[in-house]
């Protein structure tokens, strides 16, 4: 009796095991392959020997617009979005010398790169929105025809605090101009782990209150759905609840809001993935493909292939994802 007991269970969990993966496969065939990469970075020699000498360490090597096309090719991804890191020299804890000049010249470095491949790369300009010349560097690089589309922010790189009066007026200074200049913002609006900034439901109504109505006109996507790229933020989750529940209400300020589902990091437990899923299921439409990949073993492909596997939407869900193209793409 036990015997037989034991083998029915057996044999129902294996076939419980079986259709879940039947539907995982079924979720991954139904899925297209992204028609863009919305979130990418190169890096130049000097930037690489930057990060991998002053902390936060990190081990980065350059990389160039060659190798990223080479990695869009494996995965049969057609262009990118390649977002200037030259903000880091500006990192507070990096202490770099002359930084402002290296963050120009980190800049051109990223124009001359996208420039190779005009019909498969576009630039972001890169900036620390809390420094003196940062409307400066802004208005040059509108000006560079390869970086006029937009504009690449770190809050968390950056420190931006949102408690911090002069921060949010400096921030929403720099979404004035990039919004009178039509280059629209990708944000990592985040606020800094290293620093332990608070970051939840009350610093993402400061930002849809006090920085959003700054930048009306132009597309801005908030990067890795409000997080740092962990699966586990609380504090991002529910920031990005904030935010999507004013796209679903319709609040005018958030008519150009985007956001980009890019590197969750490590697997989510259950309930945050569905809560990750539910919250894009929501405002899918508005939710754009990108893998933050820079080395060899993160490949767009890879991003997408994990993407597929670590959340729970349907296929058709997934597929609206891979053919979602926001207006400065266009």
């Amino acid at each position: 009796m036990q015997t037989g007991l034991a083998s029915a269970v057996a044999l129902a969990l294996g076939w419980l095991a079986f259709a879940q993966a039947a539907e995982q496969e079924r979720r991954n065939t139904r899925a297209p392959v992204p028609l863009a990469d919305h979130h990418q970075h190169l890096f130049s020699a000097e930037l690489a020997a930057l990060m991998t000498t002053t902390p936060p360490v990190a081990a980065v090597k350059p990389r160039t617009a060659a190798d990223l096309i080479e990695q869009l090719d494996a995965a049969g991804i057609k262009r990118a979005v390649v977002l200037s890191t030259a903000y880091v020299f500006e990192q507070p804890s990096r202490k770099a010398d002359h930084a402002a000049e290296k963050l120009r010249r980190d800049n051109d470095w990223t124009s001359k790169q996208v420039a190779q491949f005009p019909d498969r790369l576009i630039g972001f300009c890169g900036l620390n929105p809390l420094k003196d010349y940062a409307l400066e560097e802004l208005a040059r690089c509108a000006a560079d025809p390869n970086l006029r589309r937009g504009l690449k922010l770190h809050f968390g790189n950056s420190v931006v605090d949102y408690h911090n009066p002069e921060h949010i007026a400096q921030v929403r200074r720099v979404f004035r101009a990039a919004n009178d200049r039509r280059m629209a913002i990708v944000a990592h609006v985040r606020a800094s782990v290293t620093a332990k900034l608070p970051w939840g439901r009350e610093e993402a109504l400061i930002f849809l209150n006090e920085l959003l109505p700054a930048a009306p006109d132009v597309v801005v996507q908030v990067a890795h759905l409000a997080s740092a790229g962990s699966a586990q933020d609380e504090g991002a989750q529910q920031a990005l609840e904030v935010l999507v529940d004013a796209v679903v209400r319709n609040d005018p300020r958030t008519r150009n809001l985007y956001f980009d589902a890019t590197t969750l990091g490590e697997p989510p437990t259950p309930d945050n993935a569905q809560r990750w899923a539910a919250a894009i299921s929501r405002v899918l439409p508005r939710v754009l493909f990108g893998s933050d990949a820079t080395t060899a073993a993160t490949t767009p492909g890879a991003a997408w292939t994990a993407m597929r596997k670590l959340l729970p939407l349907t296929g058709d869900e997934f597929k609206g994802i891979a053919n979602n193209t926001p207006p400065y793409m266009q």
